[in-house]
């Protein structure tokens, strides 16, 4: 009678190919499963929340997505990469101005990000855009003008562009100095930096359809990062819409009001973990204005607010290492307490 193997191996590697592979989507799986036995208005809520977001970032992640495959397929990221290497101050500036230029939420960044480290822009440039995007945008400019004013709109878009400055170029002193010369996490920018693109140049073919392996390549790259984005994007979503759930207004009120830079430094950290949409959050801060709150701890609450959101730390973790991560925090955090306390300054002239 042979022995006849047994069962136990198949299962404990599909464990572990799905814990390894598919962790992303278990934890918003096993979130809503947990909101269904404790709360099931609020998981019903929740998915409700996470699927209009996503349907509204759609847009952006379905161009951002078709812009980093057609990239890959022609050759033209070698190009792009080229570009980026070759004047990084310049790009730090113009990636600054034009994430505060950008329409551009914490949110619909994502995918250009992706997109962006994926053609092995440098990280400092991207840093710049990154740091700067969520805070300001044309539609945001103009709800802040009609809330806030139009001084506290020009202050917020002149923190936007200057919080970019300020985070790329740390992050290129610090990549010039070796301390991120490997950034990205493992299949992620080829490397960072852009320095893989250069050392293997490839011709670029702009009409790739009529080329099967292109073809292939084009399909290949869209469903990976399609699928790559989806998973991080559903999971911010559901933490960002408990977030909003279950954190009361009357605490950040409590938190923040009154006179003096320690709401400022409040505000700095109330800001991270207390994220609102930035368009919801402006009202709330006039109100706070308006009772009292220091000006700078508003403009604090929004800048650290909408850099280290939810969606858009969680964008940082999923792209790169565990130290850039750390990095940006760091430089969100000091930039927007910097922020505040130099607009505060400017309004006691």
């Amino acid at each position: 009678m042979t022995d006849l193997p047994l069962p136990g191996p198949a299962p404990r590697r599909l464990a572990h190919h799905l814990w390894t592979r598919q962790k992303v989507w278990l934890a918003s799986a096993a979130l809503l499963l947990a909101l269904t036995l404790t709360d099931p208005g609020q998981a019903g809520e929740s998915a409700r929340f996470a699927a209009a977001a996503l349907a509204e970032t759609a847009p952006f992640l379905l161009l951002s997505v078709l812009m980093a495959a057609w990239a890959n397929a022609t050759g033209a990221d070698h190009l792009i990469a080229r570009a980026f290497t070759g004047a990084p101050l310049l790009m730090i500036g113009l990636g600054a101005l034009a994430g505060a230029l950008s329409p551009f939420c914490s949110c619909g960044v994502i995918p250009l990000i992706a997109a962006l480290l994926a053609m092995g822009v440098p990280l400092s440039a991207v840093m710049a855009f990154w740091l700067s995007s969520p805070i300001m945008d044309p539609s945001m400019f103009l709800l802040t003008t009609g809330v806030l004013g139009l001084e506290f709109a020009l202050a917020k878009t002149l923190a936007a562009i200057g919080l970019g400055l300020f985070g790329g170029l740390a992050v290129h002193a610090l990549a010039r100095g070796g301390a991120l010369s490997d950034p990205l996490r493992a299949g992620v920018g080829n490397g960072g930096c852009g320095g893989a693109k250069l050392r293997t140049p490839q011709p670029v073919t702009w009409r790739f359809w009529p080329d099967p392996e292109r073809r292939a390549r084009f399909m290949r790259t869209s469903v990976e990062t399609t699928l790559f984005l989806a998973k991080w994007l559903l999971l911010a979503f559901l933490m960002e819409s408990l977030m909003l759930a279950y954190i009361p207004e009357e605490t950040i009120t409590r938190t923040l009001g009154g006179g003096s830079f320690l709401p400022i430094l409040a505000a700095t950290l109330v800001g991270v973990p207390a994220y609102l949409n930035g368009y919801a959050a402006l009202p709330l801060v006039g109100g706070l204005i308006d009772q009292g709150m220091a000006p700078g701890a508003g403009m604090t609450f929004l800048v650290a607010g909408g850099v280290t959101s939810i969606p858009a730390a969680m964008a940082v973790w999923a792209l790169a290492r565990f130290r850039v991560f750390a990095i940006y925090i760091a430089l969100s955090l000091s930039g927007a307490f910097l922020t505040g306390v130099l607009f505060q300054l400017w309004l006691a002239l």
